[in-house]
This record gives C-alpha cells, sequence and structure tokens, in this order.
C-alpha cells in the first residue's frame, strides 16, 4: 500500500458493537476517505496560493496595510471563488460522512439496540440518569453536521448516534486514528507511561466521552484502575457502554453526568482526570465551570489532561489561525474559535491550577504502522484534521507544596 494514500475501510478493526458495512457502504467510505484526504493536500494547497497571490495583494491594496486579525483574513478569503470552492466540497464532505453512516446504523438499527442493550443488561457499565439535561449549548446546533448532534434518539434505547459516530470517524480521519479510532486515547496513554512510568492512578474521570473511543485504552492500559465516562448524551453512552463491554474491557463504566456538576464525587476523589477534544465544544460559560470541578474532585498530585488542537497565539500565523477557524464557521462547531484564542493557561489557572503546576506538551496519534499510515509531519497538517495534538494539563500540587508557594 503506498504510503500516502488510505487504507481502506475493510481495514478497521471489528468489535461485535461495529456496524457491518455493506460492499456499497464501504465503497462509498473508501471514496469519502479518499475524498478528504484531495481536498485536504491538492485542493487544499490552493487556499494559501489564492492567499498569497490574490487576496492579501487586494487587501494590501484596499486597506494598506496587511491583516491584523484571522476574521479579517476570513471575509477577505470568502470572496475568493477558489477558497469558495474549497469550503463547499469540504462542507458537503462532512455532510455525506454523517449521511453514509447513519445510512449503515439505520439499517441495521434494530440489530444494534438488541445487542447494546443485551451487552449493557449483562455488564451492569452503564447508569444513565433521565434528570441529566442537556445543555443548550450542545443542543442548539447539530454539531459536526451530524443530524441531531450527539443527543438525539430516533426512539428509547437507541444507538443511532453513538454508532453513527463510531462507523464513520474513519472517513474524517482518513484511518489516522487507527482500526479502533483510538489513536488519541493511545497516544495519552503512551504520553502518560512515558511521562510517569511507575504511575498507578485508582481512579480516572473522562469528562466528554461520547463512546470512549478515548477512555478504553486508558482503561486496557491501567486494569486495576477504575475509569469513569461521563457524558451528558444516553444514545452515546448506550452505544459506548456496549462497545466497551464487547471489547472485553470491564474496569470501565459510563455515567450519564455533566461536568458542570461533579457533586456525587468526593473533593479529590479522581487520580486522573482527562478530556480529549472536548474543550471546543463548551461554552464561555461551561468551560470553567468544568475545570473548577475537575480541580475539586482532582486530588492533589494527580493529574489533570486535555488534548486539543494547538491554541492561537502571537506564534501561530494569521493564515494558519484562519484556516483552523474553518470548522468553527462551516462545521457546527460555534465555540471552536472562541476557545483556540484564549489563554488557556489563565482559565485553568482561575480554575485553581496554578500556572507553575501547568505544562504543555505535543501528542501524536498511534496506529498500527503495518495498516495504517502514520499522522503526517506538522509541517504537513491540515490544520487541525490531522492527528496531531497539544496536551494541556497540570500535575495538581500537594497540600506542603501549595503551603510552600503561598
Amino acid at each position: 500500500m503506498a504510503k500516502d494514500l488510505p487504507p481502506p475501510y475493510t481495514a478497521m478493526s471489528r468489535h461485535p458493537m461495529m456496524p457491518r458495512a455493506a460492499h456499497d457502504e464501504a465503497a462509498r467510505f473508501n471514496f469519502l476517505t479518499h475524498f478528504n484526504r484531495y481536498l485536504s493536500g491538492n485542493i487544499g494547497a490552493g487556499n494559501r496560493l489564492a492567499y498569497e497571490k490574490r487576496v492579501l495583494p487586494a487587501f494590501r491594496a484596499e486597506h494598506g496595510r496587511d491583516p491584523e486579525h484571522r476574521y479579517e483574513i476570513r471575509d477577505a478569503m470568502n470572496r475568493d471563488e477558489w477558497h469558495r470552492m474549497w469550503s463547499a466540497l469540504k462542507r458537503n464532505s462532512m455532510e455525506m460522512r454523517q449521511h453514509f453512516g447513519r445510512q449503515v446504523v439505520l439499517r441495521q438499527l434494530d440489530e444494534l439496540d438488541a445487542m447494546a442493550r443485551q451487552f449493557n443488561e449483562h455488564s451492569g457499565q452503564l447508569e444513565l440518569d433521565p434528570a441529566i439535561a442537556q445543555p443548550h449549548y450542545q443542543t442548539a446546533v447539530d454539531i459536526h453536521c451530524q443530524p441531531g448532534g450527539y443527543h438525539s434518539e430516533e426512539r428509547p434505547g437507541d444507538v443511532t448516534v453513538g454508532a453513527n459516530y463510531d462507523v464513520g470517524l474513519f472517513a474524517t480521519t482518513g484511518g489516522a486514528l487507527g482500526g479502533f479510532n483510538d489513536g488519541g486515547g493511545q497516544a495519552v496513554v503512551g504520553w502518560v507511561k512515558a511521562e510517569r512510568p511507575d504511575w498507578s492512578p485508582k481512579r480516572i474521570l473522562d469528562i466528554g466521552c461520547t463512546i470512549g473511543h478515548n477512555a478504553v485504552p486508558i482503561a486496557q492500559a491501567f486494569p486495576d484502575a477504575e475509569v469513569i465516562a461521563i457524558d451528558t448524551a444516553a444514545a452515546s453512552l448506550r452505544y459506548g457502554a456496549a462497545r466497551a463491554a464487547a471489547m472485553g474491557v470491564k474496569n470501565i463504566r459510563f455515567v450519564q453526568a455533566s461536568g458542570e456538576d461533579l457533586s456525587r464525587w468526593a473533593d479529590g476523589h479522581f487520580d486522573w482526570v482527562q478530556t480529549t477534544m472536548f474543550l471546543h465544544e463548551l461554552s464561555a460559560k461551561a468551560m470553567p465551570r468544568i475545570l473548577a470541578e475537575a480541580n475539586r474532585v482532582l486530588s492533589p498530585g494527580g493529574l489533570i489532561l486535555h488534548i486539543e488542537q494547538p491554541q492561537y497565539s502571537d506564534d501561530m500565523p494569521l493564515f494558519e489561525q484562519f484556516m483552523r477557524d474553518w470548522d468553527a464557521f462551516n462545521n457546527n462547531e460555534p465555540f471552536w474559535s472562541a476557545m483556540h484564542g484564549q489563554d488557556l493557561k489563565q482559565v485553568m489557572a482561575e480554575a485553581g491550577f496554578p500556572r507553575e503546576a501547568q505544562f504543555v506538551a505535543g501528542v501524536r496519534a498511534v496506529v498500527d504502522p503495518e495498516i495504517f499510515p502514520p499522522s503526517p509531519d506538522a509541517g504537513a497538517e491540515d490544520y487541525g484534521r490531522a492527528a496531531i495534538w497539544n496536551a494541556y494539563g497540570a500535575w495538581k500540587p500537594l497540600a506542603d507544596e501549595r503551603q510552600a508557594a503561598a
């Protein structure tokens, strides 16, 4: 297989809960995977040329200066025909990904719902609470263009949104997250074990887990730990719990709960609090509340770790910021731009994590190189699509360390 080509859809690993794609359905995913790769590389490269050859000179002629903010570049680029073509195709690819996945899932929904119910009743790894309300910032738009977002249900006991997420993520990432779509979780495990080889956390909390594809690798890597994966979306949790049970992972529980209210857990209950590509889904009011609650339930000496795309800074060129902002305005990610423009270290400090205890590290998705191509180097990154992220975190100071700092 050529290294610059994504693997075929049939290379994905199959767990018992995974929806089965028929021949033509797999062919659609293969088309879309290659289409996304072509958009990212061949067509996407034209955006910089359009900016440098046409848009920037025109902006300078009109304003007598260079753009001073990524939004100025966006306004100017949205008048360029090449960028509008690329953007329309990219948006269309996201909608196709969702509808291709839904077709696969809805065709076998009776079977999927029944299997999930059987796995969850047998394992006892699912805890739902109908009193948990869906946050307005999650229901106001169809996030990632998924019809109904990640919370809606076709009927009672439904797993559609979770199954759709699992079956179609391959097409979005081009296989860069590996056979189980868990390259992000594998990357987190690799970083933690390299950073603290002898660390053995006993209680781990994953906030905003969706289907647990990043939490399950943590549970597998720390079999003596109790992993709690929480989300507000029952349909995603049903599928995630059944998926974990089908994979034989028994030390993880999926709990319907909001990160804004972790009052069921005592102060210092968890040794590790984790989020993966979650902070950019939060409103400006919700994020500090969740971080403050995470600080409260984290034990002294414990780890808080957030996997995200890089924050915008003066060191990041405005054109790159503009390109990374595409999801905010075209892929139903309403908080992406504002979140990535924040001083995340200051936000974490205000939540109780001292700046001197914080760190930023790089992580890269872990995949099977014999089947899946490695995520591209930073220089070839598709402005947020590649499986390369930053880890923003802190080791919570011990009581005596806080007193010494005071």
